[in-house]
């Protein structure tokens, strides 16, 4: 999902409502409450620059079924955005995009994204690094005290 939390701490609340509220309804359907955790882990948040940044990260988003093998075009899933955005009959609603989208839009979304592109997507996913250019990641990271998702993991080596 890609999201835009309108206050502070808004995307952590949202997402511990969707998971709770999940997990309530899958475990009552599959008669299987008290049976353990259906999602596993954090959820995981990275910054993305409204540029051209926010166009890729949303590619990799709405081409999710796609790379899973569960549609032929990304546009057949019904549950997914570029469905929606097209007029089809999903019960998702949709917020304006900060930026506007590109031309062929569907055809690009259908594109596999470049090797760089998504090395670099998930390098973000895992790390919580910001997803845009370097000035822009600068910025995020001094704004937002994410100085420890562009440093190596691990200890530091011993100078000497």
């Amino acid at each position: 999902m890609v999201l835009s939390p309108q206050t502070d701490g808004g995307m952590g609340a949202f997402i511990r409502w969707i998971t709770l509220t999940h997990t309530q309804r899958y475990h009552a359907h599959h008669r299987t409450t008290g049976y353990g955790h259906v999602y596993q882990g954090r959820f995981r948040s990275f910054p993305v620059q409204d540029d051209n940044h926010f166009h890729t990260v949303c590619r990799y988003v709405e081409r999710n079924a796609l790379t899973a093998n569960v549609v032929k075009k990304a546009e057949d899933y019904r549950w997914g955005s570029l469905h929606n955005w097209l007029g089809g009959d999903s019960p998702i609603r949709l917020a304006t995009w900060p930026v506007r989208r590109l031309p062929r839009w569907v055809e690009r979304v259908n594109e596999t994204l470049t090797e760089k592109e998504f090395k670099a997507i998930r390098h973000s996913v895992s790390r919580g690094k910001p997803y845009g250019n370097e000035n822009w990641i600068e910025k995020m990271v001094k704004k937002h005290g994410l100085e420890s998702t562009v440093r190596p993991r691990g200890r530091p080596k011993k100078l000497g």
